[in-house]
This record gives C-alpha cells, structure tokens and sequence, in this order.
C-alpha cells in the first residue's frame, strides 16, 4: 500500500512552483462560482422566472461564454496572459455581486452575459500560463493537475454553496462568490507574476500562423464541439434518465455521479503519467477517448440491469480522462506556430458551443424520441467525432511524410551541389 501511495505521489513530481500555484487559484476560481449550479433555482424560486425565461437566461449565459473565450483570446496575444488573468478575476468578482441586485429578466440577462463575458476570459489566458510555466515533458501533466483542481472546485462548490444558501440566504452566496474571485486575485498578483515567477517555456513566434488557417487544427475543433455536445449529456439529460427510466433515487444519482469525480481525482495523475511514457500518439488517444464515451450511451440499450448504468459511467470516465488532457495539449502544441491566445480560445469556444447546444439538444430529444433513440443518435455524434479524430490523424500523417520527404530531397540537393 505505501508503494502504491508513493507511485502515486511520484506522478505529481517535476511539475514548476507555479503550476502549483495556478491550480490553487483555478480551485480557489472554480469554488468560488457557486452560484452557477443554483442558478435556475435560484431564479424560478428566488425571482419567480418562467422556464422559458430561464431558457433565454441560460442563452445569454453561453453566449457571454463563447465572446469571453474570443476576447480573452485577443487580449492575451495583444496585453498577455497576466493582465487578462488579473482583469478577469478581479471585475468577476465585482459583477458576481452585483448580480445579486438585478431582479428584473431583462437586466439579468445583461447581467449573467457580462459575467460569463469577463469570467471566462481567464480561461484562454490560463492555458497560455500553464503552457508558459511547463517543461515540455511536463505540459500533459500540468493540464492534469489543473483538471483536478477544476473537479475538486466544481465538487466542493455546491456542496459549500447549499451550506451557504440554507444559513445567510442567496445574497450570501453571491457575497462569497465575489469574495473568493478577490482573493484568488490576490493570490495570483503574489505568486503568479511574470517578472518573479519562472518562465520555462515562453514562446514568441516572429511570423505567427492564424489558428483560422490551420487545417488540422479546425478539423479537431469541429470533433471537440461534437465530443462536448457528447460528454454534456451526462449532466444535463442522463440524470434524468437515471431517474426517469432506472427509478433511481437523488442520493443514488449522487453516487453515480460522484464517482465520476472520485475516479479523476485517483487515476487521472497516473494514468496519463504512463500513456505518457508511451509510444501513442495525442491523435490516437484522443480517438480512442471519443470511442470509450461513445461505447458508454450505446451499451445503455443493451439491457435494463441497473449495474450497467456504473459500467456506462467508468467507460465514459476513463474516456474523459484520456480525451481532455491530451486535447488539450494538442492545442498547446498547434499553438507554438501561431498566436497562442487565439488558439486556446478557440478550444474553450468549442466547448461554449457545445454547451450552448448540446443541453437543450439532449432535452428535446428525451422529450420527442425518448431515451433509447437519443442514446443511438448521441452513439452516432460519437461515432461521428471518431471518424473525424481518424482523418485528423490520417492528415497529420500525411504532412510529417510530406515534410520528410521535402527533407530528404533538399538534403540530396545539398550533397549534389
């Protein structure tokens, strides 16, 4: 047992001081948005909302998403990550409460969109630190150890803000939102400072290449829309269908849903430590994620034993966990010939669509064609973001032999001459 624990211990190793730092602050962020699970609670019960417009709210909500990526983009080619990290936490934390004071639908929607707005700036500018506070060989593993500080907040955030709710109210809630974006400010304004912190891998590209013109990596952004409107479906519609269909109870959905968490928090670290440490490519397993979150709706229809609902979930888990990390460093790796900011918001964009698309998708579909036909057409998005992994694979294939060929023949060139 304490080989195991020290094995363990190990994958954490060789990763900077300031990565350490930067999923403190990512915890400290992803804690602190406790409203954001509460929200439509909070607003049919609080503000007396339709669901229609709660509808129309949670619009506003990934749009304000999907412009924040983009600008934050932006101002970190142009200003860098720093500063847009710092603006973006600090003017969260401000608008955060100051939502609590907007009752009316119109305003709210204003509201909610300038949060997500500012909010989710951070999140291209984050990336593009990790990338410059990584070793090389550690970059996989920093994007590991921040997915860990995102699943620990996002866990520990609700169950803080029900706490928070039943003893000081909703207005407390925004309050400690706000509060904890302060103090995650100040601890990035200590720690995380480019002029004290050391910079490993800070790359500055003299004719940087437009992530809009690069094939390969448009062709793996079309497959990350897909795969998030996929992987979406286990927050928004299967709840229900464990519910509805299984007739399970909140505190077994709860359970099911925890271990999602449970097992990133456990196996994550050194699963990817080892897939590291093999000969696979990041287009390979990316593919094979998307096959295992796939394989996880399809199997769903094969029987009504409850046991397959854990079966479903361990398969998309470990999917998840292969697909997101090695992603998420393929973008870093595409963005050293470009404008990093521009590519790494366009990877959160693609999940903002996502989000935008595949909750309200997934509704419809239980609501017209039941459970079982919208596992088959969910199976087939999957299987559609495969296919597109595959000609992502074939076409980066095909460039590196095109390029060592081109290699070869002015090397000959060079011995004739």
């Amino acid at each position: 047992m304490k080989t195991l624990f020290n094995n363990y211990l190990n994958t954490f190793k060789g990763l900077s001081k300031e990565v350490w730092w930067l999923a403190l602050i990512t915890l400290i962020n992803r804690a602190g948005t406790m409203v954001i699970p509460f929200l439509s609670l909070y607003l049919t019960k609080h503000l007396s909302f339709t669901l229609s417009d709660v509808g129309w709210i949670m619009s506003a909500f990934g749009l304000g998403s999907v412009i924040g990526s983009w600008l934050g983009g932006k101002l970190t080619d142009k200003i860098g990550y720093y500063k847009v990290m710092v603006f973006s936490l600090l003017t969260t934390g401000i608008l955060f409460i100051a939502l609590q004071f907007l009752n009316t639908f119109a305003t709210f929607c204003l509201g909610i969109f300038l949060v997500m707005l500012v909010a989710d700036m951070f999140r291209p500018a984050m990336f593009v630190a990790l990338s410059a506070y990584s070793k090389q060989e550690n970059k996989i593993r920093s994007v590991t150890l921040i997915r860990l500080a995102i699943n620990l907040g996002f866990s520990a955030g609700p169950a803080i803000g029900g706490i928070i709710i039943t003893s000081l109210s909703y207005g407390g809630l925004f309050w400690v939102d706000g509060i904890t974006c302060m103090v995650a400010t100040l601890v990035l304004i200590n720690v995380l400072n480019p002029k004290k912190a050391k910079i490993l891998d800070d790359v500055k590209t003299k004719s940087p290449k437009s992530a809009y013109s690069d094939k390969a990596f448009l062709i793996f952004l079309a497959a990350m829309v897909i795969f998030g409107v996929v992987f979406l479906q286990y927050f928004s519609t299967m709840p229900l269908y464990y519910k509805d269909a299984h007739h399970l109870n909140e505190f077994d959905i709860g359970i099911i849903l925890g271990m999602n968490g449970f097992i990133i928090f456990v196996f994550e670290m050194p699963l990817i430590k080892w897939l590291e440490n093999s000969n696979f490519t990041k287009s390979g397993l990316m593919l094979f994620g998307g096959i295992l979150t796939g394989l996880s709706f399809i199997i769903l229809n094969f029987t009504n034993w409850v046991g397959i609902l854990i079966i479903g979930m361990l398969l998309m888990t470990f999917g998840e966990m292969i697909a997101f990390p090695f992603s998420n460093a393929f973008t870093m790796d595409r963005a050293k010939k470009g404008n990093q900011g521009e590519y790494m918001a366009l990877y959160s964009i693609a999940f903002s669509v996502a989000h935008i698309f595949g909750h309200n998708a997934g509704m419809r579909m239980v609501d017209a064609l039941g459970f079982d036909n919208t596992w088959y057409i969910i199976t087939l998005l999957a299987a559609l973001c495969v296919f597109l992994l595959f000609i992502l694979r074939h076409y980066l294939n095909a460039t590196k032999k095109r390029k060592e060929k081109i290699k070869k023949e002015e090397e000959r060139e060079i011995l004739w001459i």
